[in-house]
């Protein structure tokens, strides 16, 4: 038997059973038409029912009229249908809020402002700190008292080497020979301010023996002419006993105890022993030479310990300086 499609009773007979394929595609679009219409109210009915859809009379009763005036048009149908479904999706939204992919995009929105806005923060935060910084350093500079330009040190301090003096048989009697100092030099020398005689401190000499020559003398700091007077001295700058450097000593041959006056019978392989303190150090003398008065290159420190003792020669001349080196033994 031969499937038939049973039209609507509101529309045709209840007798009409003609098969699908003696109705006219007309008929047919407005079959379909008419279905999709009551199956939209049937499913409005049971959203208002459920309490999910606003009921707006006015709206349905437009609808409704609408389709029954123009049941034959099947694209009029069609629009209706698209209005349905735009006109359920409203009332669905103003039911339930926004849709999901709404709702993501928005938060989508709100977290990138926030990262946007943590970045800047950030910045913001950085530029202060080191706003604060440079402020900082800035009034710590200008607190602090203007520092004088550092002078170097010259290595060598001295323009003639120490214990230089007129010998006592001279007119006037023994006293500083400022006529050994080099006449180009003799105002600048002048115009040097001594350097203080610095406080005896840990590790400086205190006492020296030279058996070879029967030497037994208390050790003072400096060596200027005052100095010399209480005994040997001790070359401001030099180095102290055992460190690595050059130990300079010096003392007079013919005036005040006459100490070193007999340095120049020092032999290499003599000994001599200075202490600092209750500690001592010996050093063993290695070469023993005659100098000018303004030879001060003896003086420079030295990579190894070495010991450097000098005096005026030769007895009751002095024009020149006696200078012997010895080497840490011990």
């Amino acid at each position: 038997m031969p499937w038939v499609l049973s039209p609507p009773i509101d529309h045709y007979s209840m007798n009409d059973r003609r098969p699908v394929k003696e109705l006219s595609i007309e008929e047919l679009e407005e079959i379909l038409a008419i279905r999709k219409r009551e199956a939209r109210e049937a499913r409005l009915k049971r959203l208002r029912a459920e309490g999910r859809v606003l009921d707006m009379p006015e709206a349905v009763s437009a609808v409704s009229d609408q389709s029954t005036a123009s049941q034959g048009d099947a694209a009029a149908l069609t629009r209706r249908s698209k209005f349905s479904d735009v006109y359920e999706d409203d009332q669905v939204k103003r039911r339930f809020g926004p849709s999901p992919r709404t709702v993501r995009r928005w938060r989508d929105r709100l977290l990138l402002l926030v990262e946007v806005g943590a970045v800047v923060g950030l910045i913001l935060i950085f530029v202060n700190l080191q706003q604060a910084r440079i402020e900082t350093n800035e009034t710590v500079v200008a607190a602090q008292p203007a520092q004088p330009t550092p002078v170097p040190t010259p290595l060598i301090n001295a323009i003639v080497l120490p214990s230089g003096h007129r010998p006592p048989i001279a007119p006037g009697g023994a006293a500083p020979n400022f006529e050994e100092i080099p006449a180009h030099l003799r105002a600048y020398a002048q115009s040097i301010t001594p350097q203080p005689i610095p406080t005896p401190g840990p590790g400086q000499p205190t006492r020296i023996q030279i058996p070879a020559i029967d030497v037994d003398a208390q050790i003072v700091p400096g060596d200027t002419w005052e100095q010399l007077k209480k005994g040997v001295g001790h070359h401001i700058g030099a180095a102290n006993p055992g460190e690595r450097g050059n130990l300079v000593l010096s003392a007079h041959n013919d005036v005040f105890g006459e100490i070193f006056r007999y340095l120049d019978q020092l032999q290499p392989g003599d000994e001599v022993i200075v202490y600092s303190g209750s500690q001592r150090y010996r050093y063993t003398i290695s070469e023993r030479r005659l100098v000018a008065p303004t030879q001060v290159e003896v003086l420079a420190p030295t990579n190894e310990p070495t010991v450097t003792l000098i005096s005026c020669y030769p007895y009751l001349v002095n024009n020149q300086r006696i200078v012997v080196f010895g080497q840490l033994s011990q």
